[in-house]
C-alpha cells in the first residue's frame, strides 16, 4: 500500500494497482466503467467531453447527487440526455455514506439502482466488499430522489442547530421531511417504499446528524447568521443541497405540491428570509392530519 496524501482525508492509502491521472483519454481507454464522483452541476458538461473523446458502450455508475437546475433531470437522465445511450447503461450508486468513514473501513452500506436489474446487480458485486454492503433496486428515480433530497433537509437541521435548537425540532424536521421527500416522489413516478430504505431515510439520517455533512454545516452557519455568500465562499468543498433547493422549489412548482420545509430552506437561501421567522411560520401554519 502506498500512502497518499488526501486534501480531506489526512491518511488515506490506496492499492498499487490505482493510478491518478488528470488525462481523461488515457483514463477511459479500454474501460468497462466510469464512475461519475463529481458535483452535479459539472456531470452534463463532463459527459460532453467524453463524447467528444470518445465513447465505447461503457457502463456509467454515478455517485453525483442532485436534480440538474431548470431542465430538473435527475444524474441519471442527464448523463441519457447526453450521451444519448440507453437506461441499461447508467447505474447510481447512493447510500448513508461519509467518504471519510469509507475511507477508514467503517461498515456501510449502499444502494446500486438502474431500470433493469442485472446491471444493478452487476454493480453491486463489483463494489461489495467485507466493509462495504450493496443493496440492488430497480427504482432508480426513487434512490436518486432520496439520495438528492436529503441534501435540503440536512441544510434544514443544520439551520436548526445554529439557531440553537434541540432534538425535539430535528426529530420532527427529519419526520416531516421524510413526508415531503415521499409525496414528491411518488408524484414524479417513484416508489413509496424506496424512501423507507438506505436511500430515503437512511441517507436522512445521516445527513442531518453527521458533523461531516458538508450541506449540514452550511445550515449551521446561516442559522449562526452568516449569509450563504460568505458561507460558500470559505468553504473547500461543494454543498450540493444549495443548488438542490433550488430544483426543489422548481419541482413543487411543476408537480404543485405542498413542500413546506423544503419551501422554507429556499426561501432562506435565496430569499433572505430570518430563520427563525421560517420556523416559526413552519409551526403556525393551519392545522392538519399528520398523513
Amino acid at each position: 500500500m502506498d500512502s497518499y496524501t488526501h486534501p480531506f482525508i489526512k491518511e488515506l492509502s490506496l492499492n498499487q494497482s490505482i493510478s491518478l491521472s488528470s488525462d481523461l483519454i488515457k483514463t477511459i481507454q479500454n474501460t468497462e466503467y466510469i464512475v461519475i464522483a463529481i458535483p452535479s452541476h459539472f456531470v452534463r458538461a463532463l459527459i460532453i467531453e467524453l463524447i467528444e473523446i470518445g465513447l465505447n458502450n461503457q457502463t456509467f455508475i454515478i455517485l453525483s447527487k442532485g436534480i440538474e437546475n431548470n431542465s430538473l433531470l435527475t444524474m441519471s437522465q442527464v448523463v441519457m440526455d447526453a450521451a444519448e445511450i440507453p437506461s441499461s447503461q447508467v447505474v447510481t450508486l447512493y447510500g448513508p455514506s461519509h467518504a471519510e468513514e469509507v475511507a477508514l473501513g467503517m461498515p456501510t452500506t449502499l444502494v446500486s439502482a438502474c431500470a433493469d436489474e442485472i446491471p444493478a446487480m452487476t454493480v453491486q458485486q463489483l463494489f461489495s466488499s467485507p466493509t462495504l454492503r450493496i443493496y440492488s433496486n430497480t427504482d432508480i428515480r426513487g434512490v436518486e430522489l432520496g439520495g438528492s433530497l436529503k441534501n435540503v433537509f440536512a441544510i434544514a437541521a443544520g439551520i436548526c442547530d445554529g439557531i440553537g435548537y434541540g432534538d425535539n425540532t430535528k426529530a420532527a424536521l427529519m419526520t416531516r421531511g421524510m413526508f415531503e421527500m415521499t409525496r414528491l416522489g411518488v408524484a414524479m413516478g417513484a416508489k413509496k417504499e424506496t424512501f423507507q430504505g438506505l436511500s430515503g431515510i437512511g441517507d436522512v439520517i445521516v445527513t442531518c446528524l453527521s458533523q461531516h455533512s458538508r450541506n449540514r454545516y452550511v445550515g449551521e452557519m446561516i442559522g449562526k447568521g452568516q449569509k450563504l455568500s460568505h458561507v460558500l465562499d470559505d468553504m473547500k468543498m461543494v454543498a450540493e443541497g444549495v443548488k438542490m433547493a433550488k430544483s426543489v422549489h422548481q419541482l413543487k412548482i411543476k408537480y404543485d405540491i405542498e413542500m413546506p420545509i423544503s419551501e422554507a430552506v429556499y426561501n432562506i437561501l435565496f430569499n433572505d428570509e430570518d430563520p427563525k421567522t421560517a420556523v416559526t411560520n413552519l409551526m403556525t401554519r393551519g392545522l392538519v392530519s399528520e398523513s
